[in-house]
């Protein structure tokens, strides 16, 4: 899998490329400028953009721009903004009307090696992958059935918008699946949301709800 790396940091522009690299990613440049990112994924054609949100020149949000550049020429690459802030704002303008192949992941969850390597793989597979303080933001903004939810079940909910299947929500929270599945269906129906047997499409449906 072809990655192209934005960060302005050069210790951790460094540390991720190497990461990935032992990982089996094929890390076809690592920049630290916005626009570098942009013209290394015009450029390069690689299957996955992994961007820091602050970068230069600004320091503002030049990251997440110049990933919503890439998407408007090249749909087809998977897309992984980092930050080290939660921004529920950001969040909805990446994912935009129709969810796909994004993530908004936050920079100390790259210590867990595995799980930020699988959340990679799966967006540049089309799935969506949201750190879940970053659904808890998301949630923040919306009124419409979330505040009839439960602690518990904004917590499930932020799995489900994870990818998290019933069974390794039940393992991660230390319940039963059937009190998963209950609590699943709780969540969709004050939603308003039709559930669906496949994970993928659940984390679609949640997030569609969250964008409207």
């Amino acid at each position: 899998m072809r990655v192209v790396i934005g960060e302005d940091e050069a210790l951790l522009r460094e540390g991720l490329g190497l990461l990935l690299r032992r990982e089996g990613f094929d890390v076809v440049a690592a920049v630290g400028d916005a626009p570098a990112v942009v013209d290394s994924a015009l450029r390069l054609a690689p299957d996955l953009v992994l961007t820091d949100i602050r970068m230069p020149p600004d320091g503002l949000d030049d990251g997440l721009r110049a990933a919503l550049r890439v998407r408007a020429v090249r749909p087809d690459v998977g897309l992984v903004v980092l930050s080290q802030h939660v921004q529920g704002q950001y969040a909805l303008e990446l994912l935009g009307p129709r969810p796909r192949g994004v993530g908004y992941l936050l920079k100390q969850r790259v210590a867990d090696v595995a799980n930020f390597v699988r959340d990679l793989r799966r967006v540049a597979a089309g799935d969506v992958a949201l750190d879940p303080e970053v659904v808890t933001a998301m949630l923040a903004r919306q009124d419409d059935g979330v505040e009839r939810l439960s602690a518990r079940r904004r917590e499930v909910l932020g799995l489900v918008a994870e990818g998290r299947s019933n069974a390794a929500i039940a393992r991660r929270l230390g319940i039963t699946e059937k009190a998963v599945v209950a609590h699943v269906s709780g969540i969709y129906e004050a939603l308003g949301l039709t559930d669906h047997a496949d994970d993928h499409r659940r984390v679609l449906a949640v997030v569609r709800h969250l964008t409207r």
